[in-house]
C-alpha cells in the first residue's frame, strides 16, 4: 500500500525541486529584500509611493497591457472562430500558423519587428505608397503594442478556440429563426458562451504583458519604460535591491488583486448567463 501511494509522489519530486529552487526561493528572496534592504521596514515602499515617476512608469505598464490585451482580443476571436468554421485542412494551415510563433526564439521576432518598424522599413514604405506616413512606430508605445501583440496573440487563440469549438452551432440558426437579427443573435447567444475562453485569454496575455521586458526595451523608448524595465535598472544598474523588490511586490500584488476582482466577475456573468 506504501508503494502504491509514494510512487506518484517521487514522480513528481523533480518537478517540485525544480519549482522551488527556480520559482519560489528568488520570489522568497524579493520579498525578504523589499522588507529589509537596505534596512528593516517599509521604507522601500515609502519611497516607490512617494515618487510621481514610479506611480506614472506603474499606469504606463498597465494601459500598455490593457491595450496589448484588447487589441489581442480584437484580432483574435475572429480568427479563433474562423477555426471552429473552416474544415479540416484550412484548420489545419490556421492551427499552424498560431502555434509556428512557439518555434521560433522571442528575441528573433522582436529584432524582426525592430527592421519592420523602421521609419524607412517595410511598413512605412507601405503605408507611403498608399499615400500616408510616415509614422514613427519604433522608440514608441505604439511599438511596443504592436510587437507585444503578435508575440501573444497565442495565449489568445488558443483558449477562445478550445471554448468555442464546444458551443454548437446550431443555437445561431435557431435564434435567426426565431426572428433575431444575425449580429444580435451572435451578440447575445453566441459571445455569453463564450465568455470563458475570453476570460481565459484575456488573463493569460495581460498577466504575461504586466511583466514583458525585452520588446519594450528593444521596441520602446528610455522615457516610455515599463515597470519591468525600472526593477532591472534598480537591481542591475543601481544595486537597489530593496527597491526593486518592492516594485516587484507592488506588481505582483496588484495583478493578484485583479485576478481576484476577475473571478468574482465572471461568477456572478456565468450566474446570469446560466440564468
Amino acid at each position: 500500500m506504501k508503494e502504491r501511494t509514494a510512487g506518484p509522489a517521487l514522480l513528481i519530486l523533480p518537478a517540485l525541486i525544480a519549482l522551488g529552487v527556480f520559482f519560489l526561493y528568488p520570489l522568497l528572496s524579493m520579498l525578504v529584500s523589499a522588507f529589509t534592504d537596505p534596512e528593516p521596514g517599509l521604507g522601500n515602499f515609502a519611497w516607490f509611493f512617494g515618487e510621481q515617476a514610479n506611480m506614472q512608469v506603474l499606469g504606463r505598464t498597465f494601459s500598455t497591457a490593457f491595450w496589448v490585451t484588447l487589441v489581442a482580443l480584437v484580432l483574435s476571436y475572429p480568427y479563433a472562430y474562423a477555426m471552429t468554421i473552416a474544415g479540416a485542412r484550412a484548420r489545419a494551415i490556421l492551427t499552424l500558423l498560431v502555434l509556428v510563433p512557439f518555434w521560433t526564439s522571442l528575441m528573433v521576432r522582436t529584432f524582426a519587428w525592430v527592421i519592420l518598424l523602421q521609419d524607412t522599413g517595410v511598413i512605412n514604405k507601405a503605408l507611403g505608397a498608399l499615400g500616408m506616413g510616415p509614422f514613427s512606430l519604433i522608440r514608441t508605445q505604439t511599438g511596443v503594442v504592436i510587437g507585444m501583440v503578435q508575440l501573444l496573440m497565442p495565449f489568445m487563440v488558443l483558449p477562445l478556440y478550445a471554448v468555442m469549438s464546444g458551443i454548437d452551432r446550431r443555437l445561431l440558426p435557431a435564434a435567426t429563426s426565431l426572428g433575431a437579427h444575425p449580429v444580435k443573435a451572435f451578440v447575445q447567444v453566441y459571445v455569453p458562451q463564450s465568455l470563458p475562453g475570453i476570460s481565459a485569454g484575456c488573463l493569460t496575455v495581460f498577466i504575461s504583458a504586466l511583466g514583458f521586458y525585452v520588446t519594450p526595451a528593444l521596441l520602446g523608448s528610455p522615457t516610455d519604460a515599463l515597470i519591468s524595465q525600472q526593477i532591472f535598472t534598480q537591481v542591475n544598474g543601481l544595486l537597489k535591491w530593496g527597491r526593486g523588490g518592492a516594485m516587484g511586490v507592488v506588481l505582483l500584488g496588484l495583478t493578484l488583486a485583479m485576478i481576484a476582482l476577475l473571478a468574482v466577475t465572471l461568477r456572478r456573468t456565468g450566474r446570469k448567463v446560466t440564468g
